[in-house]
Parts: C-alpha cells; structure tokens; sequence
C-alpha cells in the first residue's frame, strides 16, 4: 500500500505542480503526519521533493525530475485518453484506485502535450450501454476470465439461442466486448468459435493447460468474423411509401436501403386493397426500399403504422398483410362475445 501511495503522491506533484501536506493528506485519505513521513522517504530514495515554506508553500518536485514519453503523436497521445466504459473494466476485476489511470499517463506526458490530453479527458465520454438495456448476467466470467488468462482448457454448459444446451471443451484464446455484451472467443476442435459469455451457464477450468495459436491476432479475427456474420444475414426487402409521419419515425431505425431512393411518390391508382383505406391525396408521401431480417419482422412493421406505410412489392406482401389483420380483429373479438 505505501508503494502505491508514494507513487500517487509523485503523479499528483507532477499534475499539479504544488500541494500542501494537507491537500495530499484529503487527497489520499490519510493524516498529515504520514504525508510528512512518506516525503522522508521520497527524499532518501532519491526523488527531489522540496518544500517551499510560508504563505502559498507547499511541496513540489523540482523543475527537471518529470517522467517522458517519447514518439507520441498528438493523435497517439489523443487515442491514450478514450478510455473503455468504467463497467467493461469492472468486469475483468480493473476497479479504478483513487487515482484514475489517465493521471498516471496524464503524469508521464511531455509538458506541452498535457493540455491537449486534458482536452481530451474532459470532452469525450464513452458509454456502450444501450438507454434501456438491463445488464446480462455472466456468472461464469470470473472462471472464463482466469482460463483466458491461464491458457487453460475450459469446459462450458452452453445454451444456444433455440434453447438447446450441450457441453463443450473449449480453448479459450480473448474475450471481446460487444457494446454491452461479452464474448468468448475459442478453439474447438481445430476451429475458431464465438461463444456469447452470458449463454455459459457453467464454466470448469480443467488443469490441463494448451499452446496458443502462433501469430493469433483477436481484433483481426474478431473484425474478420463480424464481417462474415452481417453478410450472412438474410435480408428481405420491400418497396414501399410512406406518410412523412411514418418516415420521421423510421429515419435513423436502420431500415433504409439508400436515403437518395427515396422519392415523392405519384397520386396513381390504388392497386391494392389497402390502399383504399389511405388518404386520396399522398402526393407528399415518401417512396422507397426498407431491408428487413425477414418476411415476418416485415410484416409485423408494416402492420403496426396501420395506413402510413404502403406496400408497393413485393405483390404478395399486401395480401399477407391483410391476412395478418384480420387475424388480430378475429383473435381479439373473441374476447369482447
């Protein structure tokens, strides 16, 4: 612990210039006795702290001890201070000490780049988070986390998303974090394998140990393996027009195949049984393409901005919407008889 302090006492002399005991004493969490003792034995160790005496004194490092950075960037230096989300770090055990990490860089940074860094520091906030999301349950982390470390073969009780459960023998090789959401990457069998931490109902840390792969690089895997998952999604597309009010409401959902598609649309024929419950007039309706996962996030969509969102093609659509409709009229005056 004293270590510790005498190395926070030396950052905060380097940030600030100037401290009182006092001041540190608030600062630490300690009296000013130990303050006085702790410079004792900063002096004897070599460190130059001095104390200036009287009005305004206080306890400083002499102008030429500063730690330095060599061969940093201004944007090098930038990058340093966008720190992940304080909850990632709490979940692989990096619960911050009295002193932020940033101080300790913030120390060890050349005079005039401080500034810059501090900019930095106090204009930027990363959050991963989602705005309602609740905070999935990881109850094997602490196991998957030391078997990641270790190097050591894990055996897992997985649950995939259909429900199904087996258990696995795995190698575990990185951990990545997903917006808010953690994830096991490993080898099983010869191959590369993603495994979503919060689907381990339980995790045995096996004894026997495994050679990590040479030359294994997990940010590239991982950018490499996203990639593949997205151009394996099915999509489903379907041009429609929409009221203004609808396309408000869908503008930043994702769902636009190309913003410049979208045009007015004409004030033709109907075409379509649900058309003839629209306004007469859409001469300001809005036409374009959504992409969806599939038919049925379509239909379920389409169905819920009622006679704001109009199916163009494909054809068919129209109808299993009407289809859909009906279904819930039917369904729901089952309850009102």
């Amino acid at each position: 612990m004293r270590a510790d302090r005498l190395m926070s006492i030396m950052i905060l002399l380097q940030n600030r210039g100037k401290m009182t005991a006092k001041e540190l004493a608030a600062e630490l969490e300690v009296s000013e006795r130990t303050i006085l003792r702790d410079m004792d034995a900063l002096g004897s160790s070599g460190i130059p702290v001095v104390a200036d005496r009287g009005k305004g004194g206080g306890w400083k490092l002499l102008d030429n001890f500063r730690s330095k950075l060599s061969g940093l960037t201004i944007d090098d230096m930038k990058a340093m201070f966008l720190f992940p989300p304080g909850e990632l770090l709490e979940d692989l055990g990096l619960n911050r000490q009295a002193l932020d990490t940033r101080q300790k860089l913030l120390a060890s940074l050349p005079v005039h780049y401080r500034n810059e860094a501090q900019a930095v520091w106090e204009r930027v906030y990363i959050d991963t988070s989602t705005w309602r999301s609740s905070k999935e349950t990881v109850n094997a982390f602490k196991i998957v986390q030391r078997a990641v470390w270790e190097s050591k073969r894990l055996t897992i009780h997985y649950e995939q998303a259909n429900g199904e459960k087996s258990e696995r023998l795995i190698e575990p090789l990185g951990l990545v974090a997903k917006g808010n959401r953690w994830y096991l990457v490993a080898s099983r069998n010869g191959e590369l394998r993603n495994y979503r931490i919060s689907r381990i109902r339980s995790a045995v840390l096996e004894e026997e140990s495994f050679n990590r792969p040479a030359n294994f690089d997990l940010a590239a895997y991982w950018r490499k393996s996203k990639d593949e998952f997205i151009q394996s999604l099915p999509t489903y597309e379907v041009q429609v027009e929409m009221d203004p009010a609808a396309y408000k409401r869908l503008r930043f959902s994702g769902k636009f195949v190309q913003a410049e598609q979208m045009a007015p649309a004409d004030n033709g024929p109907a075409g379509s049984s649900l058309a003839d419950s629209s306004p007469a007039d859409r001469s300001n309706w809005i036409r374009t393409t959504l992409r969806f996962n599939d038919k049925q996030e379509a239909l379920e969509l389409i169905l819920g901005f009622a006679g704001q969102v109009r199916v163009l093609s494909p054809e068919t659509l129209s109808g299993e919407i009407v289809d859909l409709a009906m279904s819930v009229i039917e369904f729901y005056k089952q309850d009102r008889t």
